[in-house]
């Protein structure tokens, strides 16, 4: 039997698209635990397969052992070339199989570079062919995706191919090559350590390295500010003067001096009526800036969540770099499904209760897709998946709203002649922000009413002295709206750009900072390899990528030019190899102590107590071994950090343990500590038999965070219950002893 395949990138898609068109329901089979669907349409049989992401990945050809450079490349099953991609064997198994009998064969994967390499992957390496019919959809609703199969194109997207696959090899050059070139160097110099870099983390890592540096290097220079606090009509009011920032103390003084004791009159006033206009649409890069204003949700969990809505069919495609919505969606008909939704419906009628309907769309535009907008199926979703999605649902609302209406009233304040100035706003028609709701960033201050010549009451003016300020260091939002702005790396990449930035421990915090590690490291490749941490470089490799999608540029070309530019370096770098190794094993070095440093050692007084890794794990340990045995236990999880301080309960130090989406947890190292302490023949008396193993018995134990129940089969019984009910009987006897006594 032949019939017609379709691939897609996800499972979740696969079971979209086999909903959307089947005639009736879809029959779900599997190959080895993978589904596919079989549906009729009309009078063709179809099946849906799917990948899981990128089932092949670039590797040398012909390896030569731990050399560079390398340019020879070929394309191969992902779980050949990464042990963690070994999930991904039984769908290259599953679509082998399933391309056999097909007659016909389209891509449906998401519509974009990344998408069109995966799909052109399947195609060529797993089904043999040439080409394939292609689906461009937007959204994963029934309507869409109809409409997609009903307009596909008889082939693949040359254009979005041929540019995924420059850019996939253009990465590759960079990052094998430099990684290898860097951690050779540090092995030239005595040692071993894998290093690595990118095409665009390092530019990434200058940027941060430069705030750094400037915020460093910045020296604060002192001014003085002159408030008045007084009441008019006993309303509090506070007015700056008018010179706002003195850098000369005397002329400030000499203001005090002239009206010290003097009276305040109104001298004028001013009202001012502005329009601010509805938000733009939302593309990927400002629902990343606008997740983390509002939520603290960081650039990578943001579009992790929002790529889950948008296979669940609740949003619009996500990657995208768009902040226009084309009529072709059909506002009307979104807004009228949004009314099903009860927490929007008011919302929904005021719109669609307009004559006519007009986004108030930005700049941007992206060829593939439109902005990021809500679908109006109803979502079943909580937790930060229903706050992102409030978030796009009102950002989409708002923009169809009017203008809000503000009016800032300036009042200035005579004493002695003296000018003071205050301001206040005040929003007259909300407007756009009805919609916006919570999420609108705005300040209301409304002034007293009055009249020219009307006193002030002073209650009191003072001089402040202050200091200008660094520049504010990056967070993961505006790190990666810099990176925008500068033409660096795509939609989709920024936020993983940064990601490995943390990972590799160049970076830190949410404010962030280099690292010495980081510093060092965009010095050594600033002094000997300029080249990689070019900008203007890196912009020009992004805009030749739009130029293979346009079909304007052949990507060798692209990949030739990337080629000479990395010989150039890469042979440059080999005659310096041992100096540049030793000035990064010692910024490592350095980086890492800091990095392991828990506090002094307790017990030799002199030693001091690092992070060590074992056969076992993480462990703390006394860098006096052996004369000093002193250790204590770690989670294998979790992110370690010295709090530089000491438990007040035990005097020993204390430490911070995060784990992923958690709330950092303050712990003391001594499991012996009084605030871990349990009674532990009250806690003896409560074993019992394990429920799991039903053999072993629960019994006391220990670990970083305190005693606990675990089974005393473990190893083989790992099951463990809190002492809280315990701990809590104890309390309470403590309690109920304490009141006896006191009667």
């Amino acid at each position: 039997m032949s019939y017609e395949l379709i691939i897609t990138e996800k499972p979740q898609s696969a079971k979209k698209i086999a909903d959307a068109l089947s005639d009736g329901k879809p029959i779900k089979k599997d190959i080895n635990k993978v589904p596919y669907y079989e549906i009729t349409h009309g009078k063709d049989d179809i099946v849906i397969g799917s990948a899981v992401g990128h089932l092949y990945a670039l590797e040398e050809k012909d390896k030569k052992g731990w050399t560079y450079p390398v340019f020879d490349v070929e394309w191969k099953p992902a779980y050949k070339v990464n042990k963690a991609a070994k999930f991904s064997s039984k769908y290259v198994t599953a679509l082998k199989k399933l391309c056999k009998d097909a007659d016909k064969i389209t891509v449906a994967t998401d519509y974009d570079i990344e998408g069109e390499v995966i799909g052109l992957n399947v195609v060529r390496h797993i089904c043999k062919k040439k080409d394939a019919r292609r689906m461009k959809y937007s959204t994963l609703t029934k309507e869409e995706l109809r409409k997609s199969y009903d307009d596909v194109s008889p082939h693949l997207d040359w254009g979005q191919a041929n540019a995924g696959e420059t850019r996939h090899m253009l990465d590759y050059y960079y990052g094998i090559n430099l990684s290898r070139a860097l951690s050779l160097s540090v092995k030239a110099a005595g040692s071993f350590k894998i290093l690595s870099a990118g095409r665009v983390q390092g530019p990434a890592l200058k940027i941060v390295v430069d705030r750094e540096k400037e915020i460093k290097a910045f020296k604060p220079e002192p001014f003085w500010q002159i408030e008045l606090h007084g009441k008019t009509k006993e309303t509090p009011i506070t007015a700056n003067h008018i010179e706002d920032k003195f850098w000369d103390k005397k002329k400030a003084d000499d203001v005090m001096k002239k009206v010290d004791g003097q009276k305040a009159f109104i001298d004028k006033t001013d009202k001012k009526q502005f329009n601010q206009a509805p938000p733009n649409p939302f593309d990927l890069t400002s629902m990343q800036i606008e997740a983390y204003r509002t939520m603290k949700m960081s650039p990578k969990e943001t579009l992790a969540i929002a790529q889950e809505l948008y296979l669940a069919g609740l949003i619009s495609y996500p990657r995208t770099s768009s902040q226009k919505l084309p009529p072709s969606i059909d506002y009307r008909k979104i807004l009228t499904n949004i009314q099903k939704q009860q927490f929007y419906k008011a919302f929904a009628d005021k719109l669609l209760s307009k004559s006519s309907l007009k986004p108030n769309e930005g700049k941007k535009s992206d060829p593939a897709h439109p902005a990021i907008y809500p679908t109006g199926n109803i979502a079943h979703i909580d937790g930060r998946k229903a706050k992102l999605y409030d978030l796009i649902m009102r950002r989409f609302l708002a923009t169809f709203g009017d203008p809000a209406v503000r009016e800032t009233v300036t009042i200035t304040i005579d004493v002695n002649n003296e000018k003071f100035i205050t301001k206040g706003t005040r929003t007259i028609e909300k407007g756009w922000h009805e919609f916006y709701g919570h999420f609108v960033k705005i300040e209301e201050e409304e002034l007293p009413v009055v009249e020219k010549g009307e006193e002030i009451q002073v209650d009191d003016i003072e001089m402040l002295e202050k200091e200008t300020q660094p520049p504010k260091r990056y967070t993961p939002a505006s790190i990666i709206k810099a990176l925008e702005k500068k033409g660096l790396g795509t939609k989709a990449t920024r936020a993983s750009i940064v990601d490995a930035l943390y990972g590799r421990g160049y970076i830190i915090d949410k404010a962030i900072k280099a690292t010495d590690l980081g510093i060092k490291t965009c010095e050594t490749l600033q002094k000997y390899m300029p080249t990689i941490l070019d900008e203007e470089l890196t912009r020009y490799f992004e805009e030749e990528m739009d130029h293979i999608r346009e079909g304007e540029k052949k990507g060798q070309k692209v990949l030739d030019e990337a080629k000479t530019m990395l010989n150039e370096v890469l042979t440059d770098l080999k005659t310096k190899e041992k100096q540049i190794g030793k000035e990064l094993l010692e910024s490592h070095k350095e980086s890492l102590a800091k990095a392991s440093y828990i506090g002094p050692c307790p017990n030799c007084k002199d030693g001091i107590l690092e992070i060590r890794k074992g056969k076992f794990g993480r462990f703390i340990a006394c860098n006096n071994y052996p004369d000093c045995k002193t250790t204590f236990s770690l989670p294998n999880k979790g992110m370690v950090k010295s709090l530089k301080k000491e438990c007040p309960e035990c005097g020993m130090a204390l430490i911070s343990i995060q784990y992923p989406r958690k709330r950092p947890q303050e712990v003391c190292i001594n499991p012996e500590c009084p605030s871990k302490k349990i009674d532990e023949e009250k806690a003896k008396a409560e074993e019992k038999p394990c429920p799991k193993c039903d053999d072993g018995k629960l019994i006391v134990r220990k670990s970083m965070y305190g005693s606990f129940l675990g089974c005393s089969n473990y190893p083989k019984c790992r099951y463990t219950e809190k002492l809280t009910e315990i701990a809590e009987k104890q309390e309470k006897e403590k309690v109920e002893k304490a009141v006896e006594d006191s009667s």
